[in-house]
């Protein structure tokens, strides 16, 4: 099996939900598994330190998952238009991989969740590509061939899968939603064997 990173931060657990449903759709490809990981909050007091292993859920994900994965699947809710800070405070300590370029190549695509319908989603999948497209990662995105593109009324964008979660982060993933994000990770994972051969 080839194995296809599922990284994310969730603060509410829509981010998470999403990381299930792309994993799911990856792992409708033969050949390929996911490999979900997270990363650890990150604080203004510096003397606040998150546990080395998560209590509950998908280990953090380490420099080395990148360099085992053939292709990766990027996922933060939006923080005013951006990823969230610990997703960015991670790609901060990447720099050993770009030098070495160990990246390079490899597909990238990405997910994302707001509270509202114009709370920032393509733009915070934007500020996802940028350290991507640095380390020289391939972008896929969603085409229109996905019917549930034109028809959503919530989430979902040809930039990357996403969910609009509602004010207090509770409204569930209506069907477009959730087919959106597993085609997405079908998408990655067929394209990552394919390059990987």
């Amino acid at each position: 099996m080839s194995d296809i990173l599922v990284l994310y931060y969730s603060h509410r657990g829509s981010v998470r939900e999403m990381a299930q449903w792309i994993a799911r759709g990856i792992e409708e490809i033969d050949g390929a598994s996911a490999r979900l990981r997270t990363v650890p909050r990150v604080a203004s007091v510096t003397n606040s330190v998150e546990p080395l292993v998560p209590p509950s859920g998908p280990p953090y994900c380490e420099l080395r998952d990148l360099v085992e994965c053939i292709g990766l699947a990027l996922g933060s809710p939006t923080r005013f238009g951006n990823m969230a800070a610990p997703m960015k405070h991670f790609w901060d300590g990447t720099s050993d991989l770009w030098l070495t370029g160990e990246l390079a190549g490899k597909p990238a695509a990405l997910f994302t969740s707001t509270a509202s319908q114009h709370g920032g989603q393509e733009t915070t999948l934007t500020s996802m590509m940028l350290p991507l497209l640095h380390h020289g990662m391939l972008i896929l995105g969603l085409p229109y061939t996905e019917r549930e593109l034109m028809e959503t009324r919530s989430g979902g964008t040809p930039y990357g899968a996403s969910h609009v979660s509602g004010p207090a982060s509770d409204r569930t993933f209506d069907e477009s939603e959730r087919d959106l994000c597993r085609a997405l990770g079908r998408r990655l994972a067929a394209t990552a064997l394919k390059l990987s051969r």
